[in-house]
């Protein structure tokens, strides 16, 4: 089983508008409501990937009651999600249909009781015992402790279970220094956490602060990923154009179900490219459009990132044996 935790849980509402123009009025063109907050993205992706995954995180109030029956017809997504009195947050995303263009709102979330801190805390311990690898998604909500994810990832390679963690500010730099298995800031988040705006030097600079590995996200420009095996860049053949929101955390999906399949970093970078051009194309996040994902898997171009001038080490996209497309879009 592969848990993600998502402590900000939230109701993605998006729309759809043909173009959207400040201080109007607009007639939405559609709409939809998803279970949303990375971690559940995450959770959803991996599930249609074909992996067992178990969803927790805080969940409260009507909304909260809504994101729960959600998440219920979400196949193979078990619910652990842990009850809140505060109401659990929305977020809008409105897309101009003319431009691609995507603007997005953002809750702040429900406030989090020390006694309901404690009784997450007790949930994800029991949780661990049957989890091969965790993914630590997103936002802190009002009342968490800023050190919660470190305070997470302790926990977690205690029990002798690899950690993804994908945040930024404080919590990515207090949760880098506990030591993860690997990190996926996206650029403005690694620059926030390193001081530097140039990726290659400030991917391996993060590594050195403490996780295993470190995968930044370049948006439309694939990932880079410095590990101890190497360091490498991973571009998409072409640039989609659509939807982004949740290609990150389908990219995390591919990173985390990877790593419990024991792939190696070049078909682990390929898989999380190709989920997160997918994702591009489908209509809401935690979805991936599934001919798009078979086209990238094979056209992914993984090369040796930062070495001296000369012949490319280039790796074509390929398909692991015991990979997988589930329930797609």
């Amino acid at each position: 089983m592969i848990l993600t935790v998502t402590l900000n849980t939230a109701l993605d509402v998006t729309y759809r508008v043909p173009r959207l123009h400040p201080h109007t009025s607009h007639r939405v063109t559609g709409a939809c409501e998803r279970p949303g907050g990375k971690g559940l993205n995450v959770a959803r992706v991996l599930a249609a990937l074909g992996h067992e995954v178990t969803a927790t995180g805080f969940a409260g109030g009507p909304v909260g009651t809504v994101l729960r029956d959600l998440l219920a017809d979400s196949p193979g997504v078990v619910d652990a999600l842990v009850p809140c009195a505060g109401g659990t947050r929305r977020t809008l995303a409105v897309v101009d249909e003319a431009s691609g263009d995507t603007t997005q709102f953002n809750e702040p979330g429900p406030h989090i009781t020390p006694a309901e801190w404690a009784g997450f805390l007790s949930r994800y311990g029991e949780l661990l015992a049957g989890a091969r690898a965790v993914a630590l998604c997103g936002s802190l909500p009002p009342g968490v402790p800023v050190g919660a994810y470190a305070l997470l990832i302790r926990t977690a390679r205690a029990a002798g279970v690899p950690v993804l963690l994908d945040t930024g500010g404080e919590a990515l730099r207090r949760g880098i220094a506990a030591r993860p298995e690997m990190i996926k800031p996206n650029t403005a988040e690694l620059a926030e956490l390193t001081g530097s705006r140039d990726p290659l030097p400030a991917t391996r600079d993060a590594r050195r602060r403490g996780a295993h590995a470190v995968v930044t996200s370049l948006g439309p420009g694939g990932l880079l990923a410095a590990t101890a095996d190497g360091t490498w860049r991973a571009t998409p053949p072409r640039v989609l154009s659509g939807n982004p929101t949740g290609a990150g955390d389908s990219a995390v999906a591919g990173l985390l179900s990877g790593l419990a399949e024991g792939l190696d970093w070049p078909e682990r970078l390929t898989r999380a490219v190709a989920l997160s051009a997918a994702t591009v194309h489908a209509p809401a996040a935690g979805e991936f459009d599934a001919r798009t994902y078979e086209e990238f898997r094979d056209a992914v171009a993984v090369t040796v990132a930062g070495r001296p001038a000369g012949p490319p080490d280039t790796h074509r996209g390929t398909r692991p044996h015991n990979a997988r497309v589930g329930r797609s879009t």
